[in-house]
């Protein structure tokens, strides 16, 4: 089985979603995000890599990465022209899996949930004052948890030096996803780590916690040198 990172957004949860615990079977429509329009970016541990051919699913443009995982390439709503691959043409893309809930529909990648983990997120006024935030880049942290929660909490924080206001927001949680017939770089990486010579026992022996806690050490990609295409994936 091969282990992926998976962000599911607080507010799609809160919206429509349905929790979740550790060792239960799941099937989400998975969306590749450019990592850098998420929660300002900063993103390292959690990035993924996909390869393979591209194609056009009932209006969606996707991938069927090499080793099964369905992924679609979501779409930059701002971009003067649709800079995504091609259906019939290969792609290797770099970014964030997400549950994406809205919009169009494809086919979901099922699996069984390893470990999750609650996401909080630095927010910062843009302006002292101006009572308008946006998140600080790479200032978050993960909590490991042994069900997804189905609201997420907010705090007032400390100032910052210029006099911004902060918040720390519960803004989601990341999820390793166990999918039957898949491999994945995280899965190499958790192999070599635990000194595991072959694919399938990645998880074996392992807690929820002590797993998340070892996830966290691990880098799953490198950051994308091109900016990926944003959400919305219709073709």
């Amino acid at each position: 089985m091969g282990l992926w990172h998976v962000f599911y957004e607080g507010w799609q949860m809160e919206c429509c979603g349905t929790p979740f615990s550790v060792g239960d079977e799941v099937s989400w429509p998975l969306l590749l995000l450019d990592a850098d329009t998420v929660l300002g970016g900063g993103w390292r541990d959690q990035l993924t890599e996909v390869a393979g051919p591209v194609e056009d699913v009932g209006g969606v443009r996707m991938v069927r990465e090499e080793t099964g995982l369905p992924v679609a390439l979501g779409a930059d709503p701002d971009a003067e022209e649709d800079r995504r691959p091609r259906p019939g043409s290969r792609t290797r893309s770099a970014g964030l899996l997400s549950v994406e809930r809205h919009g169009a529909k494809w086919p979901e990648a099922g699996g069984r949930v390893r470990a999750v983990q609650v996401l909080t997120q630095t927010w910062a006024e843009t302006a002292p004052g101006s009572r308008s935030y946006e998140p600080v880049a790479g200032k978050r942290g993960l909590r490991a948890v042994e069900r997804c929660p189905r609201w997420f909490t907010e705090t007032e924080g400390e100032r910052a030096a210029d006099g911004r206001a902060r918040r720390s927001c519960e803004s989601g949680v990341v999820v390793t996803l166990d999918v039957q017939g898949t491999d994945s770089r995280l899965s190499h990486a958790v192999r070599e780590a635990r000194g595991i010579p072959g694919q399938g026992a990645e998880t074996r022996g392992i807690g929820a916690a002590d797993l998340a806690a070892l996830l966290e050490t691990l880098s799953t990609a490198t950051p994308p040198r091109r900016r990926a295409r944003r959400r919305h994936a219709g073709a």
